[in-house]
This record gives C-alpha cells, sequence and structure tokens, in this order.
C-alpha cells in the first residue's frame, strides 16, 4: 500500500511498486496483487494493510487525522517504510519527516540501525547493511552515500524504516529491464517487505 498525504507530493516513482511487486513473483511464493495499492493516511482503510510505503521530495506536513492514523498503524503492528527522493539529510522530505516522527514518537525515536540487523538478512543477505544507489553520487542532494537506515522501534521490531538513499527512484523502471542489470537491484525490496511480513501485528485495528 502506497500512502497518500495531504501536504508535498506522495506520487513519486511510480513504476517503482510494479516492479517490486514482480519481484516477490520472481523470487518468493507470497501470493501477489500486482495493482498498487493507494489509500489515504487519514483513511481507516490503512489498517487493512501491513505494510504501506511512503515517499516524497517535500514537505511532509501530517494533519491531525493523518497523524492519529500514522501512529496507532505503527503501535498495532503496521510496517512503513518512508523513502526520501531527495537523498539528503538536510533536505526539505528529510527535515519535516523527521520532525514529524518526533512529534509522534518522542525525541530521538528515529535511531540508526546496525548493519548486521535482522532485515539485512531476512530473505537475500546484505553483508554490508543497506546496499548503495547510484543517486547518492550523482551531484543532487547531499552528495553522500548514507552507510546507514534509521528506524522506529516499536514492541522489538521496526515499525518505521527511513532511508535518506532513494530507493524509490533506484527501483523505478519497467520490471522487464531488470534482465540488463548484472545484478538485481530491487533484491533489497524483497528483504524490506518479507521482514514486514515476517513480524509480529500487521496494522490492525
Amino acid at each position: 500500500m502506497r500512502l497518500r498525504y495531504r501536504s508535498g507530493d506522495w506520487d513519486t516513482d511510480q513504476r517503482m511498486p510494479t516492479n517490486l511487486l514482480n519481484s516477490l513473483i520472481e523470487y518468493t511464493t507470497i501470493p501477489v496483487n500486482l495493482q498498487e495499492k493507494v489509500v489515504a493516511l487519514d483513511s481507516p482503510d490503512i489498517f487493512q494493510y501491513p505494510f504501506a510505503y511512503l515517499s516524497g521530495h517535500k514537505l511532509v506536513q501530517f494533519d491531525a487525522q493523518e497523524s492519529a492514523n500514522f501512529k496507532r498503524y505503527v503501535q498495532n503492528g503496521g510496517f512503513v517504510f518512508a523513502d526520501d527522493c531527495d537523498h539528503d539529510i538536510d533536505g526539505l522530505f528529510a527535515r519535516s519527516f523527521e520532525t514529524q516522527m518526533t512529534t509522534l514518537f518522542g525525541p530521538a525515536s528515529l535511531k540508526k540501525i546496525p548493519n548486521n540487523h535482522a532485515i539485512y538478512n531476512s530473505f537475500f543477505h546484505f553483508e554490508k547493511g543497506p546496499p548503495n544507489t547510484g543517486f547518492e553520487l550523482n551531484g543532487w542532494g547531499d552528495d553522500l552515500v548514507h552507510d546507514y537506515l534509521k528506524a522506529i522501534t516499536v514492541n522489538g521490531r521496526i515499525g518505521v524504516l527511513y532511508s535518506n538513499k532513494d530507493y524509490g527512484c533506484e527501483w523505478d523502471y519497467d520490471f522487464r529491464n531488470k534482465r540488463f542489470l548484472a545484478e538485481d537491484n530491487t533484491k533489497f525490496g524483497v528483504n524490506i517487505i518479507l521482514y514486514a511480513l515476517n513480524s509480529l501485528g500487521g496494522g490492525r485495528q
């Protein structure tokens, strides 16, 4: 499920979800519907889905209902993968999203996760932690390789996984083009989804 929020630009990297869903078909036996689900963050429908994706380049400023839903979704076992399309630790999306997380979950709730975390071995093995993207050293954003991801942990499992690495743009191509890649770069996306689905909870009310 992709989360639609009122502020900013929520509908980035439009081919990425279908491409990633195709990877789940290729590598796993999980039943998959290739039609992306887009659900408004202020809708009670979000509680029907265990996994949510949120992205953007611009301001993230949840209204009261969006804030209440986001917090309850995470606390009730839902998993949110939030990806900064600016790949910039000081960009507008990064600053505003992190402010929202501080408001909802408290100061220092969003912490770096170690590169030996279970999410890096939930299906494929990433011994060095989060794989780099081609967008981290392209002269845009902060021009840095971010060698970590951040997360908010709830009851011993990740509830919000936060990336400045711009995985959405990295995976934003037609799934048929993967045959031209030496290594399928969506494999870490499979790890994220498998970790989320194997965690306790599921975002139900």
